[in-house]
């Protein structure tokens, strides 16, 4: 007799779908966390690229770190001059020479090394994206008052930056006293590593701030300000720049209160007188260590080129942004509160 056969009952077909359906329902949030963790293992890879760019840079230079951006003398190439660095740029047109160009001769970087997967495009386009419009954001302006592609004013900034340096090591473009009686100077990495903490303790770098879906907080009048240093103390002005001598620090670390959620960032944070603590300028690009005020962690390069995954609320826990704010002249100590005691 021929062997009759038999089709999968409906009963069966069911049991089988729920099962195939429970198991995508447990394998698809792994399978996310699998491809995020990689993500951020690229983003720390290319952070330490970047510290690499960093030190590389200030053994051509008698271990300078360069300065995190000044205005160009020229439209092109790399020269600027020293008394030309005030609260203006007075040449327009030349727009920004960024430390990311400068970590090595003539800007031949490769750009993918300042990028971070987690971000939109990779991060934060620059302040004057020049002339190519795949290069800007949708509404962006430019420092000329552009909303379409014009060159000059470019930057001399890699297209893509999802890094900030720490302003009390890489000092802005501030030279000359204009707005107070600090303004900036260069810092080597022998006066960290020489300080209490080290090179090993200070924070070279970190993921600028992103919401995950445009440049909000970088936005100021429609300028996205990507060129910004980050700085991660407060003093008691208000104006690092106006901050007098004293017997005690003018410095301070914000306090974790100062610290908003992402959600709660505002447009503008960046600004120096938007009234939020700019060490809310670090990112939190990444979820894997999520707390409900840090909303994320970014990957932080040292002094010495390691790389750690920190939240903010951790790097000042740790006091890792340093004990001075090396870059500006004066009393520079850094208090771990309002009127302490000096870290060192």
């Amino acid at each position: 007799m021929p062997h009759k056969r038999h089709g999968f009952t409906l009963i069966e077909l069911l049991v089988v779908i729920a099962i195939i359906a429970l198991l995508i329902g447990i394998l698809l949030p792994a399978l996310g966390k699998s491809r995020s963790s990689a993500r951020q293992l690229k983003c720390a890879a290319n952070s330490r690229s970047v510290a690499m760019g960093v030190l590389g840079y200030g053994a051509d230079y008698k271990l300078y770190f360069p300065p995190h951006y000044v205005y160009g003398a020229e439209e092109t190439g790399l020269a600027w001059r020293q008394d030309e660095q005030l609260l203006n740029n007075p040449h327009p047109n030349t727009g920004y020479i960024h430390w990311s160009y400068s970590l090595f001769s003539g800007g031949s970087v490769n750009e993918t090394s300042f990028t971070c997967p987690e971000m939109p495009r990779g991060g934060a386009p620059r302040t004057n994206p020049g002339g190519n419009g795949e290069d800007w954001e949708p509404g962006q302006v430019n420092d000329a008052g552009s909303t379409s592609p014009q060159d000059p004013p470019m930057d001399r900034q890699v297209k893509r930056i999802a890094y900030v340096g720490n302003h009390a090591l890489f000092s802005r473009n501030k030279f000359r006293a204009s707005s107070g009686p600090r303004f900036n100077r260069l810092v080597t990495s022998a006066t960290v590593d020489s300080s209490a903490r080290g090179g090993a303790g200070t924070i070279l770098t970190t993921e600028i701030f992103s919401n995950g879906k445009d440049w909000n907080a970088l936005t100021s009048g429609g300028k996205i300000k990507s060129h910004r240093p980050l700085t991660p103390f407060l003093s008691p002005g208000g104006d690092v720049y106006t901050a007098s001598s004293g017997a005690n620090p003018q410095f301070y670390y914000p306090d974790t209160t100062d610290i908003l959620a992402p959600e709660a960032m505002p447009a503008g944070a960046i600004e120096d007188d938007s009234g939020v603590p700019l060490l809310n300028m670090m990112g939190r690009t990444h979820k894997g260590r999520n707390d409900a005020k840090s909303g994320g962690s970014a990957n932080c390069s040292f002094v010495d080129g390691h790389v750690e995954n920190l939240t903010v609320l951790e790097t000042i826990e740790r006091k890792a942004w340093g004990s001075r704010f090396y870059t500006l002249t004066g009393d520079t100590r850094v208090s771990a509160t309002p009127g302490g005691r000096a870290l060192e």
